[in-house]
């Protein structure tokens, strides 16, 4: 390894992390713009939606296991900064290895999760049989998925974002390519899309994997069994992944309730929410670059000891990301309903998504620190508090739903969102002193 636990954090450091995640981070919900352009371009408004719910059962089982990305990039980050190779090692393997097991078990149990999905978030009936085709065809992809999580944390912690950056593009030009084929192409729908999705992932983690065996050859690194399998380790690693997962399904469950409660409102309301959602998750994923470099540059700086170096971390990748997040915001704003327009055929869906752009509009200024705290918290491996103040700002957001609905129906889902936001911000910032405490005690 090169790193350098004495090298300062500057601005230039921040974005050769970031501009590859960045870009990379961008072409993942561009999966689900052109999947919703592609399906648009059916008439009937209920192929959109089905894809929106079965990418949303997938965001939540995926993103339930994005412990295995973000605790793999945190104890990869800190192995980094520590110059402790063997632990780099051990670190890749122990992740795949819990990947490859949940991907299996996600297969096994897929008719299970498929029934309870489905009846939990509703629907019409054209809804369910369009998306139940799409999750029949893409929950093959689990293993790879998951396993992909793991190379993209383990490469991302060593400030590897141009491999990162390969194989994210790879996953997403490959999936969005085969998806605008075999629907507008080949006459498919919802099981074109699923379809692939399914090969893209395939195709994705075995480049991923060849990339990390040379990397692996280059520090001529080996396998040591005994430190991979070492109890205290590997119960650590098993500890914090617990954490991780449990803040992960909290975020996930509330974005799952937002999706199900529009869809209880009509196929309309479902489908100008998907539309705009993909808006909202663009902003994110731009943003998210600079919460993957703090990741990285925390997680390295907390390995090396080096107070200085984590202040400066923080302070620099949350200039960047406010500044990202404000023109995400304004972009939206003032270009929003032309790119509805491009997004749907459908009359009603367009009138409605106007009708709720203005909370999309500014969702990425609200969520800009909160996501930071996701990269500091992570590099830092402070899971205990990224898992407590992520159940309090749920429970902060399902109050705000159950007071704004009711009483303001879809406006009352996009406000409570926001606000979920603004509670993942304050709630996470009260816990920022201690952890510097604990990180160079």
């Amino acid at each position: 390894m090169s790193f350098d636990p004495k090298s300062p954090v500057t601005h230039r450091s921040v974005l050769t992390v970031a501009v590859p995640i960045m870009l990379s981070n961008v072409s993942e919900p561009m999966i689900g713009v052109v999947n919703t352009a592609v399906i648009g371009q059916l008439p009937d408004p209920y192929y959109i939606g089905a894809i929106a719910v079965g990418a949303l059962i997938f965001s939540f089982i995926f993103w339930g296991f994005g412990f295995l990305r973000m605790s793999t990039g945190g104890l990869s980050a800190q192995a980094t900064g520590a110059g402790d190779t063997p632990e780099l090692v051990a670190v890749l393997i122990r992740s795949l290895m819990i990947g490859g097991i949940a991907g299996v078990s996600l297969i096994l149990l897929s008719p299970f999760i498929r029934e309870a999905a489905f009846d939990m978030i509703g629907g019409s009936r054209d809804i369910r049989a369009h998306g139940e085709t799409y999750f029949n065809l893409r929950i093959w992809a689990a293993p790879a998925a998951l396993a992909n999580y793991c190379v993209m944390g383990w490469f991302i912690g060593q400030s590897k974002a141009k491999l990162a950056f390969m194989v994210q593009l790879f996953l997403n030009v490959t999936n969005m390519a085969l998806s605008a084929f075999f629907v507008l192409e080949l006459g498919m729908t919802s099981d074109g899309v699923g379809l692939a999705a399914l090969i893209a992932e395939w195709s994705a983690v075995t480049l991923a994997l060849v990339l990390a065996l040379g990397m692996l050859r280059n520090m001529g690194a080996h396998i040591s069994w005994p430190r991979i399998l070492d109890r205290q380790r590997l119960w650590k690693t098993l500890a914090m992944n617990g954490d991780v997962m449990i803040r992960t399904l909290c975020l996930v469950f509330a974005f799952s309730w937002f999706t199900s409660r529009g869809a209880r409102a009509g196929d309309v309301v479902v489908a100008a929410n998907a539309v705009l959602m993909n808006f909202f998750e663009v902003a994110a994923y731009l943003i998210d670059g600079f919460a993957y470099a703090s990741e990285a540059l925390v997680g390295q700086s907390v390995g090396a000891r080096n107070r200085q170096r984590f202040r400066a971390a923080i302070w620099l990748t949350s200039i960047w990301a406010m500044v990202v997040g404000v023109i995400c915001s304004l972009i939206i704003w003032f270009m929003g309903g032309a790119l509805v327009d491009l997004m749907t055929v459908s009359p009603e869906v367009r009138e409605t998504a106007r009708a709720y752009l203005p909370w999309v509009a500014i969702s990425p200024v609200l969520g800009v620190i909160c996501f930071q705290f996701d990269g500091i918290f992570t590099g830092a491996m402070a899971t205990k508090d990224m898992r407590n103040m992520m159940i309090v700002s749920l429970g902060i957001f399902m109050l705000a739903w159950w007071l704004l609905e009711p009483r303001f129906g879809n406006h009352g889902l996009w406000a409570a969102l926001n606000i979920f936001f603004v509670a993942r911000c304050i709630t996470f910032a009260t816990r920022m002193p201690g952890l510097e405490r604990r990180a160079f005690a």
